[in-house]
């Protein structure tokens, strides 16, 4: 199952659903403000991509963040305040039953579905 997270109004994130749409994939999009994330989904997604390339710091939910909560942050605080601030997630997440992919970049996708660019 091809399942898309992401924020939906996030440009990345639409031009991402856009591409699956126009090339009939099908797929589920889970909204992380609506459906939510567990700790397990965290975890899961920081294994399979790394805590670092997870973790948005060029968002503004990240400027919004006090120094300490930037200069403290080990992989267990790190987790648990992108849990508590989804928007602190790199977007849109792509997962297929063989990997996870940050971001949009069309030729990664096309790759992921065995597709020409």
């Amino acid at each position: 199952m091809v399942i898309l997270y992401g924020i939906k109004n996030c440009d990345t994130v639409k031009k991402a659903r856009r591409w699956l749409d126009d090339r009939r994939i099908d797929y589920r999009f889970h909204d992380f403000r609506v459906d939510g994330l567990t700790p397990v989904q965290i975890q899961a997604f920081a294994e399979a991509v790394g805590r670092e390339t997870l973790l948005n710091r060029a968002s503004t939910s990240w400027r919004q963040l006090s120094e300490q909560q930037r200069s403290g942050l080990d992989a267990g605080t790190a987790l648990a305040l992108m849990l508590e601030i989804p928007t602190l997630i790199k977007r849109p997440i792509l997962s297929t039953e063989n990997q996870t992919l940050i971001g949009f970049k069309p030729e990664q996708y096309a790759s992921a579905f065995n597709l020409k660019a």
